[in-house]
């Protein structure tokens, strides 16, 4: 498909994603300075840099426009408006992921804006937050990460499972709360081999 193809004549046709508004709730402010667009609410303030469109404020709603007809242009106007709606829901509620640590042994501990992991290593393995990112422990098996920057969050959260991804046999390791592992049947011990 050509990017002309995403025009009729010569008016735009927009993203399904970029064409519907971005509600504004009370408490959130947002500044527009050229490509800059800072969004301040009541957790905090988020900046980002957007490319490829423009902004328009009404009363109590951004319309996000694309500042091109063309396919790329068709892109940037969705992601545009979930980047800025992202930032909305940031700032007025925060975000959350919740991860459980699963095995013999195993636990979370908080130091400072770190966190420490005994995960069946020879050694405890100690973990960073970033900035921005808050951390809960609970039971020393169950942590919780918030933030009001959606992208940060998920990296982090994405990183910590990481770490010691759940494996298939027993489930151990760090895993998403929630989150369905599917686990294999292990070899049954005495079944089968060979008879001398």
């Amino acid at each position: 498909m050509s990017d002309t193809e995403n025009t009729v004549g010569n008016k735009i046709v927009l993203s399904r994603v970029g064409k519907a508004p971005v509600e504004l709730p009370a408490k959130v402010t947002v500044t527009i300075q050229g490509d800059v667009v800072v969004v301040q609410g009541p957790l905090g303030k988020l900046e980002r840099t957007f490319k490829g469109v423009t902004f328009e404020q009404q009363s109590g709603q951004i319309v996000v426009h694309p500042m091109d007809n063309t396919r790329s242009g068709k892109a940037l106007h969705g992601l545009g408006r979930n980047l800025l709606r992202n930032m909305v829901v940031g700032v007025s509620q925060g975000y959350k992921r919740e991860l459980d640590v699963i095995g013999v042994g195993f636990k979370v501990e908080l130091i400072g804006q770190a966190i420490k992991l005994a995960i069946g290593f020879s050694h405890p393995v100690n973990f960073a937050l970033p900035a921005g990112v808050s951390c809960k422990v609970d039971k020393g098996t169950h942590i919780e990460l918030t933030s009001t920057d959606k992208e940060v969050l998920g990296q982090a959260a994405a990183t910590l499972r990481g770490l010691r991804a759940p494996e298939p046999y027993k489930g151990k390791g760090i895993r998403y709360t929630n989150e369905k592992v599917r686990q294999k049947a292990g070899k049954s011990g005495g079944k089968g081999g060979k008879k001398k």
